[in-house]
């Protein structure tokens, strides 16, 4: 179990190795550091295997770009926002 953040230089070594595991048929490791939309465009290629299309591989390093650039963690916190804003204004009848 990782206690602290992994710097950018360990997140990019992680994604390079999950990379290359899903693209070869192998599996992910847990407390790699990546974030979910990372993670899930790497099962894609996990789960294409031995399928495993260009566009899938560009996937991934478009959410990994996302993670380092932060554009992901924007995304998440707008939709999360989004929700709670629904729920409030279904509580509240509106």
């Amino acid at each position: 179990m990782r206690l602290n953040h992994p710097t950018r230089e360990e997140l990019i070594q992680n994604f390079d190795a999950e990379l290359e595991s899903v693209c070869s048929g192998g599996g992910l490791r847990s407390e790699t550091g990546l974030d979910m939309e990372t993670d899930e465009a790497l099962w894609a290629i996990a789960r294409a295997y031995p399928e495993v299309s260009d566009e899938l591989v560009e996937a991934a390093r478009q959410a990994f770009a996302g993670q380092l650039d932060g554009s992901n963690t924007v995304r998440h916190r707008e939709e999360l926002a989004r929700q709670l804003e629904e729920m409030r204004r279904i509580r509240d009848g509106e």
